[in-house]
């Protein structure tokens, strides 16, 4: 039997259709593949339920996978629980499942069952494949009564299926029964160990081994002294960086790799050999050539039966690695024994050149092969030598022979340990409008069909709602976004499915577009829409299909374009490195110039065991905008030296540079391993100082199961240079998205449905590179997972509110004082101050009062006329399901099943993440109202103080009243003289630092 499995998990469902006749219902989800049937747990009085639940089915046929479908239908549990009502399904095809690590959960419409049904809603699935040998297919296991006690059950709700854990999902450690409490954010210190003591009172001995109580109190904001930033003074390329600037101490030569150490190497180019010896009794000969200098070693590739090869290859040593006085350059004769000796070119360090950039490159020289006495023999052999650094222009294609193991065959280090730099695709949003389909056919003539369009690129798939096509017609007129990348390879796929019964869909037809025939926009311009016929179904060839004439006369309505004039997100927006348009055309010139030097890495936590000993072969990856950049990897050391530059352009000061270390696991051919994190640093280029060099010791911190963790540290170089500071200046003033986000806006479902679909298309690009840079490298520098749920970020962001807020508090605190007199000579002051500002604005204090009173007497009108009483929807007690009402007369600990307890974790996972988001955002906001006059943005606090000084000149000279209509005539302004944008003042206070930037 074929260990290939389809993993579903249901989600949830949002806005189903009430069926108990007290605007509720009581859903549960049916999965039918292969002849299987699984069936989740039973939502009591639930329109929006969340199950969160997985199954696994066998899959008996994979060679027939893409003719089956997957069914799941939504089912409401009727009163008698000896029946059930029909809520609505959802048919998926084979066709459309994926592995696991491209799935996303889709929310499909629910369709009708038949005509006469209905429904409403949505369903939240996630649907993959699967060959993990450890993952079980799901079997029956009685259903929990989650309702009342003694409640029968019928067949269908007695009987479900035992979800697996996610894959994802981490396993948590278990712990007894009795756990200390923990309390609420809200709540004062002292109360923290409220429930605690009464326990610990019942039986001292069951706390002598729990975990201490966990007490959610703000600290302060400074961090112990091994997780700070160390300011340094290195030796650099242009000289030592003291203070920001860079002090050279003698007539040092210009160098375009000066935010780096220097690094000699010697470098040799083997390029080719000619008249080689034969060595074999056949004459034949199968070359390669050995470069070697003390214990450390060079290999090429070995050509079979020529004495003329050519390898065309670089090696590059180590200087202040190497012991040798010569280096020997030796060919020799591949063979299966041992391979034989063909001659010798050895090289005396002392004479080898040394080359500086911008000098032209050494030219290579022939030179005659010697046998191990050093006498003349047959063959010769053109080699390059010289002593170069990093900045030489055959250090990136070069093979760096290892600096710490013995001898490394180069061709093992070929592939995974060289720098190289990465372009990302460019992303273009697709925006299909389904708008009609004319002169449908369809098999059965007794019934009108219920068709909608299927939407799909690669593994994005998106549906429109079900329409009964009366007239052989049918309207949508549905927007659907989608994301492609460049060179667009991949066509477009619509497709027109008839829901003909429970478990058939039949296909009308399909039309194929190539991407790459699709027309572009860069603003909201209308599109002409286009017919397009539609082709055979059955013809799965799609070239041959696109020259073959037209079968059917259905036609299919559509308008198709991608938008440039978006910037596709693949990144966090708080942490994006790009900010500019897909359209080109709409680019505006660079602002200024970043340059980045990797220095080295100390203290590294070894991440691996080799030969006994812990061990790290490290690499930094480093992206802004479309340029990733990955230096080469440093086998076998704790303290890697990179000392590798590289230059960005800036066109926003209001990004992000992201740089990630990370050990590689491939030098050991395993393809199933994945590169480990070791951590990574953002900074903020509007934080940088213009023409300032930055050279800090960065803590690599990582958050482990166990805590947070200082892996390391890196230790980097950065100086960001301003082209035009009038521009960098103006930038301040502009939205900070693209104007098509603000003039046709995407909803934050979208964005987050957009954004994980770019990220899998950046990533599965990268993939292929030469070395790959893999999927979960792209996914760490990128935050893919950000918006998940977490209990820690959701108390820094807290935390994070409250620190904002204390100002507030202690001016609060100072006004209280004030008013008990405490100090009265600070109070008397006062009073004569709110005496003067009140003796001016003669009318501002009575319209208050008297504006007051008007609205006292208007509600005077509608006041209650009873005495208050309990409010059930004040108090959200009208519509509260039985579990959560179970939930909140649970005993403490809880005494629950772990399946229930577990399903409340998940539940408040969903809502806490979401409050997580918010409290974040509106942290945020506070923090970037505090960094107006901080300067931390120099440039925007600038700005604001410029500002600040020309509004006191105004206020001062224009009366005050004048001020006040202005702005009330301005703020009451008519909708003509209103735009879409937001205005100059909010898009420089969006763009304003904000800590974000500081936190894991």
């Amino acid at each position: 039997m074929s260990n290939l499995k389809l993993g579903v998990e249901v989600h949830s469902a949002q806005g189903l259709m009430a069926k108990d006749g007290q605007g509720s219902a009581c859903p549960y989800v049916e999965l039918h593949f292969d002849h299987q049937k699984f069936t989740t747990t039973v939502k009591e009085k639930d329109l929006d339920p969340y199950w969160n639940e997985t199954f696994y089915f066998n899959i008996s046929d994979p060679n027939n996978l893409s003719s089956l479908t997957l069914d799941a239908y939504v089912y409401n549990r009727t009163k008698g629980n000896n029946s059930k009502s029909f809520m609505g399904k959802v048919h998926i095809s084979g066709t459309s499942f994926v592995q696991y690590s491209d799935a996303v959960v889709f929310h499909y419409p629910l369709e009708k069952r038949s005509i006469f049904s209905r429904v409403k809603g949505e369903l939240g699935l996630k649907v993959f494949i699967t060959d993990n040998p450890s993952v079980m297919s799901s079997n029956p296991v009685p259903q929990m009564d989650t309702s009342s006690h003694g409640r029968k059950e019928s067949k269908d709700s007695r009987r479900t299926f035992h979800h697996l854990p996610n894959s994802n999902a981490v396993q948590q450690p278990q712990f007894p029964s009795q756990q200390p409490y923990m309390a609420p954010m809200n709540q004062p210190q002292q109360a923290y160990a409220y429930g605690v003591e009464d326990m610990r009172n019942q039986n001292q001995s069951q706390f002598q081994n729990q975990p201490k109580v966990v007490r959610m109190y703000s600290g302060s904001s400074s961090q112990p002294m091994e997780f700070a930033l160390k300011e340094t003074s290195p030796f650099l390329g242009g000289g030592q960086v003291i203070g920001g600037r860079v002090v050279t101490r003698d007539n040092r030569r210009a160098s375009t790799y000066d935010l780096v150490e220097p690094m000699q190497f010697l470098f040799v180019r083997v390029v080719k050999a000619q008249d080689l010896p034969s060595m074999d009794v056949t004459g034949s000969l199968d070359p390669f050539v050995e470069v070697r200098v003390g214990n450390y070693k060079g290999i090429t590739r070995h050509f079979s039966k020529t004495s003329s090869p050519e390898w065309n290859t670089v090696f590059a040593f180590s200087r202040e690695r190497m012991q040798a006085t010569a280096v020997d350059v030796v060919v020799k004769d591949k063979d299966m024994i041992k391979d034989d000796f063909v001659g010798v070119v050895r090289v005396n360090l002392h004479d080898i050149p040394t080359r500086v950039p911008p000098d032209s490159p050494l030219a290579p020289e022939w030179y005659r092969l010697e046998d191990k006495k050093g006498d003349k023999k047959k063959g010769e052999l053109m080699l390059a030598v010289w002593i170069g650094t990093q900045a030489d222009e055959a250090f990136p294609e070069a093979f760096l022979v290892d600096q710490a193991t013995g001898s490394v065959d180069s061709t093992v280090s070929s592939m995974y340990t060289r720098a190289k730099v990465y372009h990302s695709p460019r992303l273009w949003y697709v925006r299909v409008n389904v708008i009609e389909v004319q002169d449908l056919v369809w098999g059965e003539k007794n019934r009108f069909p219920d068709v909608y369009v299927k939407v799909q690129i690669n593994n994005q798939v998106l549906k429109t709602r079900t329409v009964q096509a009366r007239n052989a017609n049918a309207l949508w007129n549905e927007d659907m976004m989608l994301v492609a990348a460049e060179p667009f390879e991949d066509h477009l796929i619509l497709s027109i499915e008839d829901r003909a019964g429970p478990n058939k869909d039949e296909v009308l037809g399909k039309v194929f577009i190539p991407l790459n025939s699709v027309e572009r926009r860069a603003d909201d311009r209308m599109i002409h829409s286009r017919w397009f016929n539609l082709q055979d179904p059955s013809d799965h060839d799609v070239d041959e299909k696109m020259k073959k004439k037209d079968k059917f006369s259905t036609r299919l309505h559509l308008r198709v374009c991608l938008d440039g004039g978006y910037h596709v997100l693949d990144e966090s927006t708080q942490y994006s490195s790009d900010l500019r348009p897909t359209a080109k055309q709409l680019w505006k010139p660079s602002i200024g110039i970043l340059e980045l030097g990797i220095l080295n890495a100390s203290a590294l936590h070894p991440m691996k065991t080799r030969e006994g000993r812990g061990t790290t072969d490290a690499y930094c990856v480093a992206k802004f905008g479309h340029k990733w950049v990955r230096t080469r990897t440093v086998i076998d050391s704790l303290t890697p030296r990179f000392n590798e530059q590289y230059t960005w352009e800036v066109y926003d000061p209001s990004t992000v540079i992201t740089i990630g270390v990370f050990d590689n696991s491939q030098l050991e051919n395993d393809s199933n391993s994945k590169d480990v994190r070791i951590g990574k640093i953002r900074i903020r280029i509007s934080t940088l100082e213009t023409g300032r060099v930055y050279t800090h010791s960065y803590p690599l911190l990582v958050l482990h199961p166990s805590g947070v963790k200082k892996m390391g540290e890196l230790h980097l170089a950065i100086r960001f240079s301003s082209t035009s500071m009038m521009n960098m200046m103006y930038m301040y003033s502009k939205p900070l998205l693209p104007k098509m986000h603000y003039v046709r806006p995407l909803t934050v479902v979208q964005l987050e449905m957009l954004r994980h679909q770019a990220v899998g298309i950046v990533a599965a690009r990268l993939s292929r590179a030469e070395p790959p840079l893999r999927r979960e490298i792209v996914e760490y520098m990128t935050d893919a997972n950000s918006h998940l749920w977490s209990m820690r970020r959701s108390k820094a962001n807290f935390f994070r509110l409250m620190s904002v807020f204390n100002g507030v508090f202690a001016v609060s605190k100072w006004f209280g004082e004030v008013c008990l007199w405490k100090n009265p000579f600070t109070t008397a002051l006062v009073h004569a101050l709110f005496v003067m500002l009140v003796s001016f604005p003669e009318l501002i204090l009575p319209t208050v009062f008297l504006y007051m009173f008007l609205i006292g007497l208007w509600n005077y009108w509608f006041r209650a006329q009873y005495p208050p009483h309990m409010n059930t929807r004040l108090s959200y007690a009208d519509g509260v399901s039985p579990d959560e009402l179970d939930e909140e007369f649970d005993t403490f600990p809880t005494s629950r099943n772990p399946d229930i307890v577990r399903h409340r974790y998940d539940r408040l996972r969903s809502v806490a993440g979401r409050i997580q988001s918010v409290v974040g955002d509106i942290a945020s906001q506070g923090e970037r109202l505090q960094g107006l006059l901080s300067w931390r943005d120099p440039r925007a606090t600038l700005i604001f103080m410029v500002f600040c000084l020309v509004a006191a000149f105004v206020l001062y000279a224009t009366p005050f009243q004048v001020l006040v209509i202005l702005s009330g005539f301005y703020v009451m302004r008519h909708p003509r003289f209103r735009h879409k944008l937001p205005s100059v003042a909010l898009s420089f206070f969006r763009r304003l630092p904000a800590r974000t930037d500081s936190m894991l």
